[in-house]
């Protein structure tokens, strides 16, 4: 059996508790299994164990067989010194301490089928390990763990937002200026997208939001993308000619061109157009953040995106090259609300974190509340599960789940393996 399933075991209580007897015949009482250690040394810290008639404070180590001490050598680690009960599955030799004193061990008794589901799950093919199992898990577990991952995904974007703030001096408009940008790529380019909001200092983007074919002509420019553009007509020489004149007065360094994707892309996501929106949302929304922190109304910040389409130019064109009919290529709903998700429920969260505001991380919630479920594959897939789905909360918990522990069979963690791996105990 993997050591780490004793661990589990061990940590969640899931052995028989009632008799327990050391090797050399002392009876042993759990009162606490102590804190999982994830750094070098034993294997949990500050248990406490009744061992006859004394209470011990210290380490407690897990191992499959007890030999196995001696093979890690702990038994010349000063690390080792504080163990006061060694757990293992079976105890085929005694051990000692550094200091040579003799520690106690328990051979842990549990339910076989604790172990037979673990295997199960391990060895399942289906898209997700728990698959089949999912109906037997009741609809309130699911629930809450869906819940606990809304706020573990939120807390790792407060994270990524906490380091871009720290690298703009706590200026919250840029911070949002430099997220948005991110996920304007709607993944295929995020990185290329945030490496070039990174290229231009903000207080240039200020400077010139008076007029969208300014910022146009930093964006595409910085973007590295006008030395590719493979035409000669006026907006394209007018744009070069601006930015060219942006180059030299603030010093710029454009980006490899070759970051962009345009590959199996729609043409509505070609980075043109996107590149083409982002200017004219700058442009005509110079104090974002501020609507943001005032806009109790999803449907307030819906407008914001809903508003933005492209200059003349870009009507006519989704590459500079080639004329197509004209549209006005606004922002399509299903992207708004992307971009609600990933950006304003993200940083309304963080700020209200931040300012120790809990009515705007409320209301970063009831956001995701109020959007409707995203529609992918990944999605798709768990709708067959029959797993219920109602708004943006559930499927961006499920994508998390997904992604963060059904991918790599991570079940020990999850609360649904949980009681998987529990069932008939």
């Amino acid at each position: 059996m993997k050591e780490f399933v004793l661990h589990y075991i061990w940590q969640h209580k899931l052995f028989v508790q009632h008799e327990l007897i050391s090797t050399d015949g002392q009876r042993i009482e759990v009162i606490d299994v102590g804190k999982p250690n994830i750094h070098e040394g034993p294997d949990f810290f500050n248990a406490k164990i009744r061992i006859g008639n004394t209470i011990w404070a210290g380490n407690v180590e897990i191992h499959n067989f007890a030999s196995d001490w001696n093979k890690h050598r702990h038994q010349s680690n000063k690390n080792y010194q504080n163990v006061i009960l060694h757990v293992v599955k079976k105890a085929d030799v005694p051990v000692f301490l550094p200091d040579g004193q003799k520690i106690p061990q328990l051979e842990l008794t549990y339910a076989d089928e604790i172990e037979r589901n673990y295997e199960a799950l391990q060895s399942n093919t289906k898209w997700i390990a728990c698959e089949d199992k999912l109906c037997d898990v009741p609809d309130i577990i699911i629930s809450e763990w869906k819940s606990a991952l809304i706020s573990e995904r939120l807390e790792r974007k407060v994270k990524e937002i906490d380091d871009l703030l720290m690298m703009n001096d706590n200026n919250w408009e840029e911070t949002l200026y430099l997220v948005l940008c991110k996920y304007f790529g709607f993944s295929v380019n995020n990185e290329a997208f945030l490496s070039l909001a990174k290229s231009i200092p903000w207080v240039v983007i200020l400077k010139n939001c008076d007029e969208t074919f300014k910022l146009e002509a930093l964006l595409f420019g910085q973007a590295g993308l006008l030395e590719s553009f493979d035409c000669n007509d006026e907006y394209i020489r007018d744009l070069t000619s601006e930015y060219e004149f942006f180059r030299r007065k603030y010093n710029l360094q454009p980006m490899d061109s070759s970051k962009w994707r345009l590959l199996r892309l729609r043409p509505d996501n070609f980075p043109y157009i996107r590149l083409a929106q982002l200017a004219s949302l700058l442009s005509a929304e110079q104090k974002m953040f501020s609507k943001l922190i005032n806009s109790t109304d999803i449907k307030n910040i819906v407008d914001i995106f809903k508003n933005v389409s492209v200059s003349e130019y870009w009507t006519t064109h989704y590459t500079p090259k080639n004329k197509s009919t004209s549209r006005s290529k606004r922002i399509g709903e299903s992207s708004i609300f992307s971009l609600i998700i990933n950006v304003i429920v993200p940083v309304l969260f963080c700020y209200g974190e931040k300012t120790q505001n809990q009515n705007l991380k409320d209301r970063a919630m009831i956001f995701l509340d109020n959007l409707p479920p995203e529609n992918n594959h990944i999605i798709r897939n768990w709708n067959n599960t029959g797993v219920k789905i109602e708004n943006a909360s559930d499927t961006q918990s499920l994508i998390y789940l997904y992604k963060n522990y059904c991918e790599n069979k991570d079940c020990l963690r999850c609360r649904i393996g949980f009681k998987v791996l529990t069932k008939s105990i």
